[in-house]
């Protein structure tokens, strides 16, 4: 009895945690504020230069809102948006989007999955190849869009290269100021700048590949195109998605060259959805006008990325 006493007497001592144990603890914290207070000014500035115009953009799609005027806004509904629709230069622009992309998706994916495919070996130079497709990529779109403004001017480079090669017998044609000829022209420009980007995209998928498929088919005596067509291409089919959706995003933007280039000209053959959104907002300066446009962009981007999102997903 005496000794149950006792014990029961006896105070409990409490477990402690090794000391290593809190010293860990305080620096998982240490470095959570740490990342947290690295990760705050990308926060604000994403805050105040997308999510805020998103939000303004969107309230004043429904106003009269103009850049410089001397009365306060009004809610005016979707009258904007009526007038949108009703305007033959939004669906003329919305068709040059459609027309641009829907070209230079495939166009511009093929040509920078050759580039990959031709610089993926490993030879004397390829470093060499792989910054000279790469360095488009690197020069500012303006520097580009006025290059190949004079290229494609009735005395530029290119005429001058076609009445050459075919001994003055063919003469090419003001190719900015006609209609059929304005948008192919920026289609072959926008391809050449923009390829060498998604090159590295495909470039860093090819080489996630293990190289045991290729030398399992190279025993077996497998043809390059049955490799590429078995092994190469469903491997890249991560990477085939994401360069889908960017390239698509990319060509529904289309702004720069135009900007630089044509103005939307000749005959609103090259106008676009974000050049219509830009005019509208500066150099008319109605600002709800342009909010409407950009919304509906927003929307179309939206509808499409989820189109290419449920085509391209894992099917179990």
């Amino acid at each position: 009895m005496a000794l149950h006493q006792s014990l029961d007497r006896a105070p409990v001592r409490q477990v402690r945690k090794p000391s290593s144990a809190r010293r860990s603890g305080a620096v998982r914290r240490r470095e959570q504020a740490l990342g947290w207070a690295m990760l705050g000014p990308a926060v604000l500035l994403l805050i105040l230069f997308v999510v805020v115009p998103a939000l303004l953009a969107f309230g004043l799609a429904f106003t009269n809102a103009r850049l410089l005027a001397p009365y306060a806004p009004s809610f005016v509904g979707l009258d904007n948006f009526v007038r949108l629709f009703q305007d033959e230069t939004f669906w003329h622009s919305l068709l040059n989007v459609a027309y641009f992309a829907v070209v230079v998706v495939p166009l511009q994916s093929g040509v920078a999955l050759g580039m990959a495919l031709l610089i993926n070996v490993k030879v004397r130079g390829v470093n060499f190849f792989r910054t000279l497709y790469f360095l488009p990529v690197v020069t500012s779109m303006v520097v580009v869009s006025l290059l190949w403004l004079f290229m494609y001017r009735q005395e530029g480079l290119l005429n001058e290269i076609i009445a050459r090669v075919t001994f003055g017998l063919v003469h090419g044609p003001d190719w900015l100021n006609n209609t059929s000829t304005a948008m192919p022209a920026i289609i072959l420009m926008s391809v050449w700048q923009a390829a060498g980007f998604h090159m590295i995209i495909w470039l860093s998928g090819l080489q996630t590949i293990p190289a045991d498929l290729y030398e399992a088919a190279a025993i077996d005596g497998v043809g390059g195109w049955q490799r590429f067509r078995f092994i190469t291409w469903p491997s890249l089919r991560p990477t085939r998605n994401l360069i889908l959706v960017t390239i698509t995003i990319q060509a529904l933007s289309l702004f720069t060259q135009i900007n630089v280039m044509t103005q939307g000209g000749p005959l609103d053959s090259t106008s676009t959805i974000v050049f219509q959104a830009v005019r509208a907002g500066f150099q008319q300066q109605e600002t709800s006008y342009a909010s409407a446009i950009s919304l509906v962009f927003f929307v179309l981007v939206l509808i499409v990325s989820g189109v290419q999102r449920y085509l391209t997903r894992e099917k179990s």
